[in-house]
């Protein structure tokens, strides 16, 4: 009995909202993952350098808080990358929710399931399924965890990016007349912060990689999911960061999507640095490249003031 009661409390405490600790919820009840059939995947981890995640059969957020005395209100929900096929899980989340702390910003990072599983039904809205509940439960639960609902953005690295700019262009207020009161809540992120994101799935810059992942050859929807194509009056404020030398994902992708922000008069920034190539993370000690988390904090404190 005594082993039993310090399982519980053991377990307790890892659900526990205390301030600085990472707190993992998984995004749907038990038993209620949308479009996702039984099957007999499992769960990838690979920490050979960074930490890797594939095939996600249980999507969740990692919840890191600042401490109380410097958190400003504001957070970020943290889309790491990995072209719809993996999850750099550490290298462009975990370590990035810490950075964020240290400004008293609030960072909660997304483990998304991606459209490759093979137990997924209409697997090109999985992601952004999955980002829209992220977006809710973060302002379900802003009260507990001192957060400003109407101050809560959107962050993605590569593939990653193209998630939250997805979710820049494709959300809803929520639904007052949802049963769950989660889904009440409005899935619209009040900014984004766009790191060497993949931005189109039409042009002759996209990452095929990407794109085949999420949508395959479907004409309609490589166009639906060309952020660039979908950007209007309502979609959020966005800064973007890129590198002129990315063969990978060219920096055109930030570029376009700059000019369609720019277009329906929208708040945008954008920094093109001369190399960095793709993938840099945090980019430490990668010369003045390392600078950029500074300008997106700039950027967010800009917003926060007016």
């Amino acid at each position: 009995m005594k082993a039993k009661t310090t399982l519980l409390l053991l377990g307790l405490l890892l659900f526990t909202n205390t301030w600085g600790q990472n707190v993992v919820l998984e995004l749907y009840p038990k038993g209620e993952i949308p479009n996702s059939e039984p099957s007999a995947e499992i769960e990838i981890r690979d920490s050979t350098d960074i930490v890797r995640i594939a095939n996600v059969q249980v999507p969740d957020i990692a919840v890191f808080l600042p401490s109380r005395k410097y958190a400003t209100g504001q957070a970020v929900v943290i889309c790491p990358g990995g072209g719809y096929h993996r999850l750099a899980y550490d290298y462009e989340g975990e370590d990035v929710a810490k950075f964020f702390n240290a400004k008293g910003i609030a960072a909660i990072v997304l483990k998304y399931r991606l459209p490759i599983s093979s137990n997924l039904t209409e697997a090109h809205i999985i992601p952004l399924t999955d980002a829209q509940r992220a977006m809710r439960l973060v302002r379900f639960n802003a009260e507990k965890w001192n957060i400003d609902p109407n101050k809560v953005g959107i962050m993605g690295f590569s593939a990653g990016g193209h998630l939250a700019s997805s979710l820049s262009t494709h959300f809803d207020y929520g639904n007052p007349e949802a049963v769950d009161p989660v889904d009440r809540l409005s899935c619209r992120p009040d900014f984004s912060l766009l790191i060497y994101p993949v931005i189109t799935f039409t042009g002759d810059f996209q990452h095929q990689g990407s794109r085949k992942a999420l949508v395959g050859e479907n004409a309609q929807l490589m166009e639906y999911f060309s952020s660039e194509k979908q950007v209007t009056a309502q979609t959020p404020p966005a800064i973007l960061i890129h590198s002129s030398d990315d063969k990978a994902v060219p920096v055109k992708n930030s570029i376009v999507y700059y000019e369609a922000l720019i277009e329906k008069g929208i708040k945008a920034e954008m920094h093109i640095y001369t190399y960095g190539g793709h993938g840099y993370g945090l980019a430490i000690g990668k010369g003045h490249l390392a600078g950029w988390p500074e300008r997106v904090f700039d950027f967010i404190k800009m917003l926060n003031e007016q």
